[in-house]
């Protein structure tokens, strides 16, 4: 058996048994014995139908990965095309001793977080086009100093509360809210 190269680059340094024997397979249009990286080799050395059959593989996984990201599905749709032709034109950096299903997921990974970088909303005032100069603010999410002042003080009255209560009702407690587990196991 020849010794794969270190990227999948160079079809011709291939054994040319290999690139038959993958060829043969994707022919038939019969995929499912056919692993990833063969599919890469016959993307690679020109062959539409293994890409394709990538594409088919991999596109629902994808888009239901970078929709739980984002939160959007048009977004994420957009995304998915994005990370399919980012995929496609680097199949040659592909590098074979990585499963290609962690090889996409980290370009799907990697497209989401660059686009909810590029569209995160910054805590900001607007300022309006009046003379007076009002200033609009924009809710940033994060709580206030004084929020956050009385969220500790409810907290601390809680612990407190809790501590008082029998062992066995401030262990119930305490499982249930420190490490989320259910009422129904006790």
């Amino acid at each position: 058996m020849p010794v794969l190269p270190e990227t999948f680059a160079d079809p011709a340094a291939y054994h040319p048994s290999i690139m038959e024997m993958t060829a043969s397979l994707i022919s038939s249009k019969n995929y499912s014995g056919v692993a990833d990286g063969e599919l890469v080799i016959s993307a690679i050395a020109g062959r539409e139908d293994g890409f394709e059959e990538l594409v088919r593989r991999y596109q629902r996984p994808i888009s239901a990965y970078v929709y739980r990201m984002v939160g959007n599905y048009e977004v994420a749709l957009d995304l998915t095309q994005e990370v399919f032709i980012k995929v496609y034109k680097s199949l040659a950096r592909y590098r074979p001793e990585f499963k290609f299903s962690t090889w996409i997921y980290k370009i799907a990974h990697n497209a989401a977080v660059d686009h909810m970088r590029r569209h995160a909303v910054r805590e900001q005032a607007l300022v309006s086009g009046d003379s007076d100069q009002r200033e609009i603010p924009i809710d940033s999410g994060w709580l206030t100093p004084e929020q956050e002042s009385e969220k500790k003080e409810r907290r601390a009255e809680i612990e407190s509360v809790v501590q008082k209560l029998p062992a066995p009702y401030k262990e119930l407690i305490l499982l249930r809210h420190s490490h989320d587990l259910s009422y129904l196991r006790y």
